[in-house]
């Protein structure tokens, strides 16, 4: 007899470098708590980005701009991630790296006003009219088709004049009598008997929710999503919220409505991928939105544009920048850099951070500070947590030393092949042997930077 242990069907998330930040972790009062949501030390840069993500909610702070400086590995980034996570998904929060904006295919300035558009989220409330309910009846009615004639199922003997739907709420039942237009559309979506689904009235379209639970089975695993039966009546009135970035309305909108015809299709298909978005198109697109905000139809919600190693931008994006911040549509810009007093690239002028100073008068800036040696073995201690892997404290004191003579960054990298050293010797929890070990075959930045310095006859420069 075979027995065999059946696999959990619990989806395995990945683990990133910031897996572990789950917030800013803060109290009620916005204090910042020592070792909170992933977070370890940086207490006043924490309290300094709950106050922002107040700002963001209340949309005080459309348009502005903050900078986050500070050494590397000091949780610039982290910082941002936190923000986006207290903000929840419903606020667009779009990461870019400076470096992005240098495409061979579109202007740095399309590139920047394209995040920019990505980060300004629009709220439409829609009121449908809809039939919604268990299908209970799906019965197609067929006419003679005049042979010879135009049109479809001409000279097939048979087509589909309307078709017979009966849709069930737990308040009533109601048949419909729809056009063949419509069966088409269920029969795209698979619909059967059991299934809930919903018919827009004015437009026709059909949507299937899922399978009514009423047919659900006793088995653990179904490729079918069961619903329950809708509510109310099988006719009502559904108010309709969507979540579009403008970016999204300008590349529904810019993209050319082809023909059905081989020609079209192949067109489109040989077409370049990435095309630029006209101002003249943005304007109008402005336009609408505006109108819509007038009407009460939509909301704008303002994101956040994260562009991380700004120093990496130059002086046309830097002065772009200084337009699109002012412009009526705009996000709130959180700008990361680990830069000193260096060269604006692609000029001879140095600035504090490599960004402009008229750019600068702009922000607000939040400082990050070191890590002191115990922060360091207790984020350590989380990310070991994080990535499920069994260290005792000794070794972890000793890892937190390596992390304060290299870097924190260095002492995390470690932590995955000393695990894979453990476990070749048969065990489930990392040594400080282990460690030892991998640290001698795996050499820092600056003890590389060091052997360059004491060997440079032997490279070439």
């Amino acid at each position: 007899m075979r027995i065999e242990e059946v696999a959990s069907t619990t989806k395995t998330q990945r683990v990133a470098t910031h897996t572990h930040i789950k917030g800013l972790g803060l109290q009620e009062d916005g204090s910042a708590i020592p070792m909170a949501a992933g977070f370890v030390g940086q207490e006043q840069a924490r309290e300094a980005c709950g106050v922002v993500v107040d700002m963001i909610r209340q949309k005080k702070m459309a348009g502005r701009a903050l900078m986050l400086t500070g050494a590397p590995g000091t949780g610039k980034t982290a910082l941002a991630l936190g923000i986006a996570q207290e903000l929840g998904t419903k606020v667009p929060f779009c990461p870019m790296v400076g470096s992005e904006v240098y495409s061979s295919e579109v202007k740095k300035t399309e590139v920047l006003m394209e995040n920019f558009r990505r980060a300004i989220g629009l709220r439409i409330k829609e009121n449908k009219e809809v039939y919604e309910g268990e299908v209970t009846e799906l019965t197609p009615e067929y006419t003679e088709a005049a042979a010879g004639g135009a049109g479809a199922g001409a000279g097939y003997g048979k087509v589909v004049s309307h078709v017979i739907i009966g849709l069930k709420t737990v308040k009533g039942t109601k048949q419909l009598k729809l056009d063949p237009t419509i069966y088409d559309a269920l029969t795209k979506e698979k619909v059967s008997v059991g299934d809930v689904i919903y018919i827009e009235a004015n437009s026709g379209a059909v949507k299937r929710v899922g399978r009514c639970d009423a047919y659900a089975t006793e088995f653990d695993l179904e490729a079918e999503e069961y619903v329950p039966m809708p509510k109310g009546d099988v006719h009502k009135r559904k108010e309709i919220v969507q979540d579009v970035t403008l970016h999204d309305l300008d590349s529904a909108n810019a993209r050319p409505q082809g023909g059905q015809d081989i020609m079209s299709v192949m067109g489109q298909m040989l077409k370049q991928k990435k095309t630029e978005i006209t101002e003249k198109l943005r304007q109008e697109i402005n336009k609408v939105v505006n109108r819509y905000i007038d009407q009460g139809v939509a909301e704008l919600v303002p994101g956040v544009l994260f562009v991380d190693e700004v120093h990496m931008l130059d002086m046309e994006c830097f002065t772009y920048l200084n337009r699109a911040l002012e412009s009526a549509l705009a996000p709130i810009v959180i700008f990361a850099t680990n830069r000193g007093i260096c060269t604006i690239r692609g000029t001879d002028i140095t600035s504090p951070h490599g960004v402009p100073v008229d750019l600068l008068d702009r922000l607000v800036i939040i400082r990050t500070l070191p890590y002191t040696p115990q922060e360091m073995v207790q984020i350590l201690a989380i990310r070991a947590q994080v990535e499920g892997i069994g260290i005792d404290e000794e070794s972890l004191a000793f890892l937190g030393e390596i992390g304060e003579r290299t870097s924190l960054r260095h002492s995390v990298q470690l932590l995955t092949p000393s695990m894979m050293l453990a476990r070749t010797n048969g065990r489930e929890e990392i040594g400080r042997g282990d460690l030892e070990e991998t640290n001698s075959l795996f050499h820092d930045a600056k003890f590389s930077a060091k052997l360059l310095a004491e060997q440079a006859d032997k490279y070439i420069s």
